[in-house]
């Protein structure tokens, strides 16, 4: 597996070029699987050659830290670890409405981390979402902090807009921004791409195939179970699927010719654009593991490049990404 550096190139965070996002694992896309299957496709992985491995604390909650701590125990000098706070929790740890980025949450957030994780620290911190009520100078502040402490490595950023990069950045450099980019999701480049190519920040693009649309095995007839999120999310509706199937359908043009599948043409794309982006593609199948690393082997030419940019721009993808409530815990 080849390697990319989040980061600045001397103190950045070498991993391998494509990640694997646990999510899905015991959140958001129906009943959580088994947890000894899922522990035997995260060690696949690791032998399949990822070093990255994404979780976060609202993931369960917090039962999809305690797999992936376990899975990777092991091994976990040979892996990245990257896990998140920011969600508002009740203190019987059911997850509140919103977000919580107070100093004291942020450090309750991490010793829980690292005790379900079963790790001396963290590689990886993300602020899941941005907390408006909260200065990002002090969230930076304090994160800070626990990097001087020992319990944090590297901080990162989740669905953050350029200016609280920004601000971030200057009280504690800011190693990757992990935010939703695809082929049918690229409202991150007139404005962050150039934002994180400036300050020198990784890219963590999760959903980087469109929670499974871009691998063409969703359809305007697929049934998602009634606790599956893409049942509220406005992109998947069977109108919405059907306006959307042109990318995929050209995705499955190209991959033809290449001797691939539509997803790892879509992951090989988004390795194109920029040498510091690792997406984290998520599954709950060795094989899908197998299949996504190997968008990291599929070259994809210049011609290739500006095909793709050609008939990707006479499509207008239809819904939004999240409902309403989601959206407006985006940072603009």
């Amino acid at each position: 597996m080849r390697k990319r550096t989040l980061g600045h190139p001397e103190t950045g965070l070498e991993v391998s070029a494509i990640g694997l996002g646990c999510m899905g694992m015991s959140h958001g896309f129906g009943p959580a699987s088994d947890v000894g299957e899922m522990t035997t496709v995260i060690r696949d992985a690791v032998e399949l050659g990822v070093t990255l491995f994404d979780t976060a604390e609202v993931y369960g909650p917090f039962t999809n830290e305690e797999l992936v701590g376990k899975a990777l125990a092991p091994v976990r000098d040979q892996v990245v670890i990257a896990t998140k706070f920011g969600f508002a929790f009740a203190d019987d740890g059911t997850q509140r409405e919103g977000v919580d980025s107070r100093r004291d949450h942020i450090r309750t957030a991490v010793d829980g981390s690292l005790r379900r994780l079963g790790v001396d620290h963290i590689d990886l911190l993300y602020q899941h979402r941005v907390d408006p009520a909260v200065p990002i100078e002090e969230v930076a502040g304090t994160v800070k902090e626990l990097i001087e402490a020992g319990k944090v490595t590297h901080f990162g950023l989740s669905e953050a807009g350029a200016g609280t990069i920004r601000r971030a950045h200057a009280v504690q450099p800011v190693t990757a921004l992990q935010s939703e980019y695809s082929l049918w999701w690229r409202d991150l480049e007139s404005e962050i791409i150039p934002t994180l190519d400036e300050l020198g920040i990784g890219l963590v693009p999760f959903s980087p195939l469109g929670r499974g649309f871009l691998t063409g095995a969703i359809t305007s007839s697929t049934a998602f179970d009634s606790t599956d999120i893409r049942t509220s999310m406005p992109r998947f509706t069977p109108e919405a699927l059907a306006a959307n199937q042109a990318v995929v359908d050209l995705l499955q043009r190209i991959a033809a010719a290449k001797d691939g599948t539509p997803g790892q043409v879509a992951l090989a794309w988004l390795l194109a654009q920029q040498p510091w982006i690792v997406p984290i593609p998520g599954t709950r199948r060795t094989s899908r593991v197998r299949e996504n690393l190997g968008g990291a082997d599929l070259e994809l030419t210049a011609d290739d490049l500006a095909e793709i940019e050609t008939a990707i721009a006479a499509v207008e993808v239809q819904g939004h990404r999240y409902p309403d409530a989601m959206e407006r815990m985006i940072d603009r």
